[in-house]
C-alpha cells in the first residue's frame, strides 16, 4: 500500500449512516479526496466497496462474543471470510487476550500467512508490536492502544508507540486510533509512518458535529461564569 491516507469507512446499527451503500459512498468520496487506501468493516461492507472502488481494501470484522474481550476480527474463519469478500489486508486483533475459537495469535497469523492472506496486526503496546512482527505479521498498526486497560488512556493518537516501533520493526508500521488533525496525520509519517489511517474525523458525521457542539457549549458556559 503506498504511503499516505487511509480512509475507514465503517458504520453501525443505529447510525444514520449504517449500511453498504452508504460506506461504498463515503469510500468513493475518498478516492476523491486522494485516499491510497480504504479500511472497512464486515464481508458485506467490503464486497459492496470492492464493487466500487479500486483502492486496496484493509478488511476487518467487528464481532462480539460473550466471554471476550477481543472484537476486531476475533476468530480465524472471521478472517477468511473477510479476505473472501475482497479485502486485499486482513485486520485481525493482535493483542494476547483470549480469541473465542480458542486458538494462539500465534497460530492464527500462521495459519492466515499459509493461505497467503496478509495480515495487518492491530495492537496496544510495544511488547504486543514486538510479538506480532516475529509471529509474521505483514503490518503492525497502533489501532488499539487506548482500547485495552493496560494500554496508554490518552485523548490523542499513541505517536510514542508509532515512533518505538517503527524504530525497531522491519515491517510496515502503520498510525491508527484517535488521529483527529491533518497535523496528527503529518506528525506520524514523521516518526515512521508508512501510512495513517483516519476514521471518525472524516467519516462518522455525527462525532464531528458532536465536537463543535461540545466546544459551543463550552464557550457558552465559560460565558456566563465570567
Amino acid at each position: 500500500m503506498d504511503r499516505g491516507l487511509v480512509v475507514s469507512c465503517q458504520s453501525f446499527p443505529g447510525e444514520p449512516l449504517y449500511g453498504p451503500n452508504y460506506m461504498a459512498s463515503m469510500a468513493k468520496a475518498a478516492v476523491i479526496g486522494g485516499a491510497v487506501g480504504i479500511r472497512a468493516n464486515s464481508p458485506e461492507q467490503i464486497a459492496e466497496i470492492k464493487q466500487e472502488v479500486q483502492l486496496p481494501i484493509i478488511g476487518l470484522w467487528k464481532r462480539e462474543f460473550a466471554g471476550f474481550d477481543v472484537y476486531i476480527t476475533p476468530r480465524f474463519e472471521d478472517a477468511k471470510a473477510v479476505f473472501e469478500a475482497g479485502a486485499d489486508v486482513v485486520a485481525i486483533d493482535a493483542t494476547h487476550r483470549p480469541r473465542p475459537d480458542g486458538l494462539t495469535l500465534e497460530q492464527t497469523i500462521r495459519m492466515l500467512r499459509e493461505l497467503q492472506i496478509p495480515v495487518m496486526a492491530d495492537i496496544s503496546t510495544y511488547e504486543e508490536g514486538i510479538a506480532a512482527e516475529a509471529y509474521g505479521a505483514d503490518f503492525i498498526s497502533t489501532t488499539l492502544s487506548g482500547y485495552t486497560s493496560y494500554s496508554p488512556q490518552q485523548k490523542g493518537p499513541d505517536l510514542r508507540l508509532l515512533a518505538r516501533l517503527a524504530g525497531i520493526v522491519r515491517v510496515p508500521v502503520v498510525a491508527e486510533g484517535r488521529i483527529s488533525t491533518p497535523q496528527h496525520a503529518v506528525q506520524a509519517l514523521e516518526l515512521g509512518a508508512t501510512f495513517v489511517v483516519v476514521g471518525g474525523a472524516i467519516t462518522r458525521p455525527h462525532q464531528i458535529v458532536t465536537g463543535f457542539t461540545d466546544a459551543l457549549r463550552s464557550f457558552d458556559e465559560s460565558v456566563t461564569v465570567r
